[in-house]
């Protein structure tokens, strides 16, 4: 799990199971993407409400989250991406 803290104490992350995250403090979890299938099954991620890109089709789900996450960790969880 990748942890960016800015300057004034803020962190971000992708939220995950694996670490209790509510032992460092307060939290404000946001929706940063949604998973949705298509009409012919196959899976689309809509970054949109992080003013992402929609990404796919993909055949399989976890290709598709897969690629959610490979996005948001290369513009959103580097030291530079806006909160």
């Amino acid at each position: 799990m990748q942890l960016i803290i800015d300057p004034r104490g803020g962190c971000r992350c992708l939220y995950t199971d694996k670490f209790a995250l509510r032992e460092l403090g307060s939290m404000r979890i946001e929706r940063a993407s949604h998973v949705e299938p298509d009409e012919q099954g196959d899976w689309l991620v809509d970054l949109g409400p992080v003013e992402g890109p929609r990404l796919g089709p993909f055949p399989l789900r976890r290709e598709a989250l897969a690629a959610e996450v490979a996005w948001l960790e290369a513009h959103r969880l580097t030291i530079n991406s806006r909160s």
